[in-house]
């Protein structure tokens, strides 16, 4: 499966309003690990950012004056997201303003020509609910270094939320995971014999019973008896 880890940073927070595009960073994955095929651009937007905006990027508009303009990359960015599975944090924002800018040069929108997109900002609000979900937020808990993250960045945002999807996605803990020597092409792969195992049979004690029995009252009060557990019983 092929997967790109997509950021932008804009001039501001509205594409409806005149907001532009001034950076893109892409991280691919494969088979969920990095390929290194990233893909980063500046890009002109036209116009000066925000005030609050430069605050949280810092990427100055004297920077951006000579950098190429969205219609110049367009072709490039398309044929590299095409088909992939697009992971975003928080879709909405990123979406609005790739769709914005694709339409004011002719082009369909991002859903046409990517296989699907993933928002990993709803992925986590499910997995932590009440809990802050910001990128920083995630990197803290999920144990991933953004020690060199003092601005926001297309690319270096991007990096992170690979590795924050990963861990996220409880597949590995590392991107950089070594999996050890690939076989040789028709070299028999040896199964093991599971049947030999005894897998031990551990047992609840009365505590944690107890504790269960108390954690299953709790849920059935505060749905007010609508328990499916408590249903059966009957």
């Amino acid at each position: 499966m092929r997967q790109i880890v997509l950021d932008t940073e804009t001039t501001g927070l509205s594409a409806d309003s005149g907001d532009r595009i001034i950076e893109i960073g892409c991280v691919e994955m494969v088979d969920r690990k990095l390929t290194g095929k990233n893909l980063h651009f500046y890009l002109n937007p036209g116009r000066d950012s925000h005030e609050d905006a430069l605050k949280v990027h810092g990427i100055s508009n004297e920077f951006l004056k000579d950098k190429p303009q969205f219609r110049a990359i367009a072709d490039e960015l398309m044929a590299y997201l095409e088909g992939a599975e697009l992971i975003i944090h928080n879709a909405p924002f990123d979406l609005s303003f790739l769709n914005k800018e694709l339409s004011l040069i002719g082009r369909a929108p991002v859903k046409d020509f990517v296989a699907g997109v993933i928002d990993s900002l709803m992925m986590a609000k499910e997995l932590f609910p009440g809990k802050r979900n910001s990128l920083d937020a995630l990197c803290d808990r999920l144990d991933v270094d953004n020690s060199g993250r003092t601005l926001h960045g297309a690319l270096l945002d991007a990096e992170l939320l690979a590795d924050v999807y990963i861990n996220l996605t409880r597949g590995q803990n590392s991107l950089v995971m070594d999996e050890g020597p690939e076989p040789e092409p028709g070299e028999p792969i040896q199964a093991i014999d599971l049947r030999s195992i005894e897998l031990p049979l551990l047992t609840a004690n009365d505590q944690e019973c107890a504790a269960h029995e108390s954690l299953l009252a709790g849920i059935d009060k505060a749905s007010k008896g609508k328990t499916i557990w408590r249903s059966l019983r009957a």
